[in-house]
């Protein structure tokens, strides 16, 4: 069964592992930048997170460039 509920840390990990590095941060905000087929990425994290809504989880997967299924899997 696929992971539904993420984490500040699970995300964090989950773009670390595809390649993404922290770049900046201001406050609460964390923002990972990363190269998906070719194209520079950004994605900001909201840090001490518990989990993430569902909008929240939609906004970073479509910054990430990354497929939905890739973060199913």
């Amino acid at each position: 069964m696929p992971k539904t509920l993420w984490s500040s840390k699970d995300v964090e990990s989950f773009l670390k592992s595809r390649g993404f590095k922290l770049t900046r941060q201001k406050g609460s905000h964390k923002q990972f930048v990363g190269y998906v087929g070719g194209v520079k990425r950004r994605v900001t994290v909201i840090a001490n997170q518990k989990y993430f809504t569902p909008k929240t989880m939609k906004s970073m997967i479509e910054q990430s460039g990354l497929s939905k299924e890739e973060w199913i899997k």
